[in-house]
């Protein structure tokens, strides 16, 4: 058996009192194929960002020397 999730994603631009903005879809309820490209997006996302930083790290390193 699945553990409830324990976190919760503010957000800032709802109505707090409206219900409809305050259902967001579990994870699990999504189809497989939303949640693969979710995961491949975030993925891509996270791995350029990395790699940003990388870049960030070599060209900070040329103005030491």
């Amino acid at each position: 058996m699945p553990c409830p999730p324990t976190t919760y994603q503010f957000d800032l631009f709802s109505n707090q009192h409206d219900d409809t903005t305050l259902q967001t879809p579990q994870w699990q309820a999504l189809p497989a194929e939303t949640r693969r490209s979710v995961t491949k997006l975030m993925v891509s996302l996270i791995l350029d960002h990395a790699d940003g930083e990388r870049a960030v790290q070599r060209e900070d390193a040329d103005h030491d020397a």
